[in-house]
């Protein structure tokens, strides 16, 4: 008895195959043990519905001080770069080395 080439569908799934992305799914069967961070930076571990190991609180600007506040908003803005040019002295002089060469 022969079975047809169409019938018989491989797609050679394995573990593996969670290694590269998280499984796409709308409804995960269990809840997966995952650490939550507070904003002072106490943590605390709950169960959560994806496959996650952190989950890290926003920190509220507005219930800072003012100087913590300007500290923030300015880490925030992209770094400016520093053009650094050097200036090369061009007075190498071969001769003065002559005296040191083998002949």
């Amino acid at each position: 008895m022969a079975i047809s080439k169409s019938f018989v569908q491989c797609r050679y799934l394995n573990s593996l195959a969670a290694i590269f992305t998280r499984p796409h799914r709308l409804n995960y069967t269990k809840k997966y043990p995952t650490l939550i961070i507070n904003t002072d930076g106490s943590s605390f571990t709950v169960r959560y519905e994806e496959p996650r190991q952190i989950i890290k609180l926003p920190i509220n600007i507005w219930t800072l001080s003012e100087a913590e506040r300007k500290l923030r908003l300015e880490q925030r803005k992209p770094k400016k770069k520093i053009k650094i040019e050097d200036d090369l002295d061009d007075s190498y002089d071969s001769r003065r080395y002559l005296k040191y060469v083998k002949k």
